[in-house]
C-alpha cells in the first residue's frame, strides 16, 4: 500500500488473551495496536513468509546434519582406535607367570590412574585426536577416512 492511499477500517473480534498480548506487545514497542495488527496480518499473508520459515528450518537441519556427521566420524575414529589398540596389545603382550602377574596387577592400578590423568589433561586443552586425522583421507575398508595398519 502506498502512503497516499487511505487506510481502510477493519473491525475484528479477538479472544481476550490474544487482545491482551496484542496490547502488551504494542505498549512494549511503543506502537499502536492497529500498527502491530497490520504488520502481523501482512506477515501472515506474505507469500515469502512460508519460504523464509522453510529456509530457517532447512538451515537448522543442515547444521544438525553436519554435527551428526562429525559425531559419527568421531565415534568411528574411537571404535577403530580401540580395535587397533586391542589387536596390538593382544598380539604383543605375553602372559606372565603368577608371581609376576600379581606384581603387574598392582602396578596396573597406578598406571591406569596416570592414564586417566593424562587423558583428562588432553581433553581439557587438546589437541583432539579427531583434529589430528585428516577429513579427506579416504579408506575404502572403513569409509571413515582412517588408515588401518593390519
Amino acid at each position: 500500500m502506498t502512503k497516499s492511499a487511505k487506510k481502510q477500517r477493519l473491525s475484528v473480534y479477538l479472544d481476550p488473551a490474544v487482545m491482551r498480548r496484542l496490547t502488551e506487545h504494542a505498549a512494549r514497542r511503543d506502537h499502536s495496536r492497529s500498527l502491530v495488527a497490520e504488520a502481523a496480518i501482512e506477515s501472515f499473508l506474505s507469500p515469502d513468509a512460508a519460504e523464509r520459515q522453510e529456509a530457517a528450518v532447512t538451515k537448522r537441519l543442515d547444521q544438525l546434519d553436519r554435527r551428526m556427521a562429525r559425531m559419527e566420524r568421531d565415534v568411528g575414529i574411537s571404535v577403530e582406535m580401540l580395535a587397533v589398540f586391542v589387536r596390538f596389545w593382544v598380539a604383543t603382550t605375553p602372559a606372565l607367570p603368577e608371581p609376576a602377574a600379581q606384581a603387574a596387577h598392582a602396578k596396573a592400578g597406578e598406571r591406569y590412574d596416570q592414564f586417566v590423568t593424562a587423558l583428562g589433561r588432553r581433553l581439557a586443552k587438546g589437541p583432539k585426536l579427531r583434529q589430528e586425522i585428516a577429513e579427506d583421507v579416504s579408506d575404502s575398508h572403513t569409509g571413515m577416512g582412517l588408515a588401518r595398519d593390519e
